[in-house]
């Protein structure tokens, strides 16, 4: 049967070569149908930053879907779990005050974003003050405006003409490929900024020293809102705190999160909004006319608010900054290797190995699958690595020794 249309895929290759099917999962490993172990070298999708089988989230989410599974958070309406982890996420925002608005997950937040940041100028009675920007390499989702700002250009390709006119992309490692770009166009034009902390599915690309510092304070000196894409980042993946955000002391006035927030458990998604961006819209009378059917989903809030309750039983925060060290040095030999381009690693529980040959990224995920790792290649041919937070340095080791065997 071939009913399933991936995402991301070449379906004729699919079709022709079946599918890898996961069937469950166990801490740091995924098993196939016929019971193979693997190392789970992304984490899902970057998101099972607890790992896999936790029964306790489990457990909580058939809780709160005996009670009610979900209702609806419009007008005035909401659900105990999903008020219960709003006031949670509140309680490790980077900006103190901050507002927390559901999502159905990170495309979700970042088309939020989009729409308040524009929708915060024109109650400031700035409406000329549109233009979003993005980076290249950047991924910020697949809805139409997060598919304009980001910085992949295959994901434009086979479209007639922009996707949402008034964006613009700079360079991803120069703030003054920013600031060139602002006054080309002119501040008063400019609403947001959107930025990765780390450049994910683009290919893992760490921060240069200082660029994330001088971007927001460009932001600042020309009235242009900071949005700070941590559906990767977030929850951990930085590396001992939280956000990238706090580790980096951005203070963003808007957040993107997905992904980590309920370690994949369930879909969902939440933006945090600092308080002067949300003040002119608490103030009454003003509605922000958006919004998702599933956003702050009862049973997502369960999952989320178990799953951020393990990340502080079990210090994963503190977990993931070892993992940073760790992934550092086990890979760095790699660079070494004749088909490897350069390794990047260093910040947060992530690395890239860069493949010489980026066409090689395809056939490398099939040859590591045969020594036991279940990976992806993201961006053009960047090997990903970017495992749950209980992977152990063991682990680590073991799987870096599988990739340097799957390179030859």
């Amino acid at each position: 049967m071939n009913a399933l249309w991936h995402g991301f895929a070449d379906m004729g290759a699919v079709t022709r070569d079946g599918a890898f099917v996961v069937a469950r999962g166990d801490g740091a490993y995924v098993y196939d149908e016929a019971g193979k172990q693997y190392l789970d070298a992304t984490a899902g999708l970057w998101f099972t930053n607890v790992g896999h089988g936790r029964s306790e989230i489990a457990d909580a989410v058939a809780d709160q879907l005996r009670t009610i599974a979900h209702y609806s958070n419009f007008g005035d309406i909401t659900e105990p779990a999903t008020a219960a982890l709003a006031e949670k996420l509140a309680t490790i925002a980077p900006v103190p005050g901050s507002k927390i608005f559901f999502t159905s997950g990170g495309s979700d937040s970042v088309e939020t974003a989009a729409k308040l940041a524009r929708r915060y100028w024109a109650e400031q009675g700035k409406t000329d003050k549109k233009i979003l920007i993005g980076r290249r390499l950047a991924y910020h989702g697949m809805h139409y405006a997060s598919t304009a700002i980001g910085g992949l250009a295959p994901n434009k390709e086979g479209y007639d003409g922009p996707l949402v006119d008034e964006t613009r992309q700079v360079e991803w490692n120069d703030a003054k490929s920013l600031l060139a770009t602002i006054e080309e166009v002119g501040a008063e034009k400019i609403a947001a900024f959107f930025c990765e902390p780390i450049i994910g599915a683009g290919g893992v690309y760490p921060p240069p020293p200082g660029y994330l510092a001088e971007v927001r304070q460009i932001c600042r000196d020309n009235d242009i809102l900071f949005v700070a894409d941590e559906v990767v980042t977030g929850f951990g993946r930085i590396g001992g705190s939280w956000f990238a955000s706090t580790r980096f002391d951005l203070r963003p006035d808007l957040m993107t999160t997905a992904k980590g927030l309920t370690s994949g458990y369930l879909p969902m998604g939440a933006v945090f909004i600092a308080p002067h961006i949300a003040e002119p819209f608490f103030a009454g009378g003003t509605w922000f006319r958006h919004g998702y059917t599933y956003g702050g989903h009862a049973g997502s809030a369960a999952a989320a608010l178990a799953n951020l309750a393990i990340i502080e039983r079990e210090n994963l925060l503190d977990e993931a900054l070892r993992l940073e060290q760790t992934i550092h040095t086990a890979f760095a030999p790699l660079a070494d290797h004749p088909r490897v381009a350069e390794v990047r690693s260093g910040v947060g529980a992530v690395a890239a190995v860069q493949l010489a040959d980026p066409s090689e990224g395809p056939g490398l995920v099939k040859t590591l699958r045969e020594h036991g790792v279940s990976g992806r290649a993201a961006g053009a041919g960047a090997m990903q690595i970017s495992p749950s937070f209980v992977m152990t340095d063991e682990q680590v080791g073991e799987l870096a020794a599988r990739f340097t065997r799957a390179l030859g």
